[in-house]
């Protein structure tokens, strides 16, 4: 497509609408600019395309035989572009915004809070999308998700959350009145990680437990790992934000705790302007903390 002898959009809109009206007056009104500006864009065009598209007739403008095709034409086109937007508009209001979670972060702290957003936003279409996977969020249509790590993936935008420390968890049935001081009091327990989370068996390394001398089971999902734990029959690590009713409760026992540097949930988007849909949910995420 070569616009390189085409006069400008705002030139060629200014036409349009004095055709329209058959009045630069009229024109300017619609365009909210001044009666010379639209004569000028008029005469601009004229002078780029070299020919008459408007001649005064009485108090109006009456256009001639080559202005009437022009106006035709750009009636045409600025009217499917009009469509074009409303379309676009339309769709973007009508869809339900894609959000991607994980499904601890979803199960533990999203949906226990997500009865408040529906009472505020009845009408508001959302469809949560749990998933621990890396995505590619523009390909696969996900507005907003949010992810735990650094908040430094290549090109998305990356808004704080909420901390990624970590909470050693137990039911007080597993411990049995032993006391639990320090790390080395944990040797010889069993463990229970899920085994798509590296992020919890690795702070449990980092945080000098070795357990290798303790027996070490892995499931596939979150929920295993706390029925398990509320069960008694392990230990376990996990995100304090989503282990905090239970503990609050007394269902568990947060005998650890400790923040890895850098790390926390963060809302991440592709960069670029938000939907208005999008900004309300991101709003409402950061005032649910």
């Amino acid at each position: 497509m070569n616009w390189r002898n085409v006069p400008s959009l705002a030139a060629l809109r200014a036409f349009e609408a004095a055709a329209r009206h058959g009045s630069f007056t009229a024109a300017a009104t619609e365009l909210n600019v001044t009666h010379a500006a639209i004569a000028q864009h008029v005469r601009t065009v004229e002078a780029e395309l070299n020919t008459s598209l408007l001649v005064r007739e009485g108090r109006g403008m009456a256009l001639t035989d080559v202005g009437a095709v022009l106006s035709a034409a750009l009636s045409d086109g600025f009217g499917q572009i009009i469509d074009g937007v409303h379309a676009v508009t339309a769709d973007a209001e009508a869809r339900p915004i894609a959000l991607s979670v994980t499904p601890s972060f979803a199960e533990n702290w999203l949906m226990p809070r997500f009865a408040d957003f529906w009472t505020k936003h009845p009408d508001f279409g959302l469809s949560i999308n749990p998933n621990v996977t890396v995505i590619d969020l523009r390909r696969d249509g996900i507005d907003l998700a949010v992810r735990y790590g650094k908040g430094d993936w290549p090109g998305l935008e990356a808004t704080y959350l909420l901390p990624a420390d970590f909470t050693v968890i137990a039911a007080p049935s597993l411990l049995e009145g032993r006391e639990i001081e320090t790390f080395r009091d944990l040797d010889g327990l069993p463990w229970v990680f899920e085994s798509m989370h590296k992020e919890a068996r690795r702070w449990v390394l980092d945080s000098g437990i070795d357990v290798s001398k303790s027996p070490v089971n892995d499931v596939p999902t979150f929920g295993m790992v706390m029925a398990a734990v509320r069960a008694g029959k392990a230990l376990s690590v996990a995100s304090s934000a989503l282990v905090a009713t239970d503990i609050n409760d007394g269902n568990l026992l947060g005998l650890m705790q400790r923040q890895p540097k850098g790390l926390g949930y963060y809302i991440v988007h592709p960069k670029g302007v938000l939907s208005t849909k999008a900004r309300i949910l991101k709003s409402w995420l950061l005032a649910a903390v």
